[in-house]
């Protein structure tokens, strides 16, 4: 089938991603998926939440959140516990999975992840942004001395995946999510390991061969990412 930007069904929208975006924040990354762009910022604390206290675990959390105008027409600010609170505790879960906790003792670093605009995939270009803004401010800390080591123990990226009148795709824009039968948002580490898989039904269900085919669609995607990646974060090597 023909999508709606002409790309080939197994390839990412255009993707950029700018390190140091923001000059106060620890680290900081704005990450552009065709028309979606979010903006990862970095803050770190000297404290970590009361359960951590006296463990000499420190705790790397996420916040996110959608700007008003960042669709078509005003969305509220979601100031609940519900869908941004769901996703960004998929952004923490996948970015504590590449991390020493323990290697950066008692503190907190916390990314907020906000959607300037939205065109599908915004929670695994969170993911991807925050990685890569989580890198910088690791970086600096062991670059004053505070820290000895990286605690960064693997890379980490995300990307959607699929079927869209009975074809798989890679990286839904919205209107190809919205038409989904079948939508995966899928991370992984670059040791080819998957960290999360969010997969869904939106019609009828599907084959176990259908859910290897969009896994592997996915690998395929964020491999491209890891390299993206990289290329971001050559100047903080």
């Amino acid at each position: 089938m023909a999508r709606i930007d002409n790309r080939a069904d197994d390839q990412l929208r255009p993707v950029r991603i700018t390190p140091g975006y923001q000059s106060f924040a620890e680290g900081s990354v704005l990450i552009e998926l065709g028309k979606t762009m979010v903006l990862c910022a970095v803050t770190v604390e000297e404290r970590v939440p009361p359960f951590l206290k006296g463990s000499g675990e420190g705790w790397v959390t996420a916040e996110y959140s959608m700007l008003p105008r960042s669709t078509l027409t005003r969305t509220p600010r979601d100031r609940s516990a519900g869908r941004s609170y769901e996703i960004q505790r998929l952004i923490g879960r996948s970015l504590r999975a590449a991390t020493d906790l323990r290697a950066f003792g008692e503190r907190t670093l916390t990314v907020d992840c906000d959607v300037l605009q939205a065109d599908g995939g915004t929670r695994t270009a969170a993911i991807t942004g925050a990685y890569v803004a989580l890198y910088q401010a690791f970086h600096a800390l062991k670059k004053k001395g505070v820290l000895n080591v990286m605690p960064l123990t693997t890379m980490i990226a995300a990307t959607s995946v699929g079927i869209v009148k009975g074809a798989p795709l890679l990286d839904l824009c919205y209107e190809e999510d919205f038409r989904a039968q079948v939508d995966f948002n899928v991370v992984m580490t670059d040791r080819q390991e998957f960290v999360e898989i969010q997969g869904t039904a939106e019609r009828k269900p599907f084959s176990k061969d259908d859910a290897d085919t969009l896994l592997s669609l996915a690998q395929q995607g964020i491999q491209q990412l890891f390299q993206l990646q990289h290329t971001a974060l050559r100047e903080f090597a």
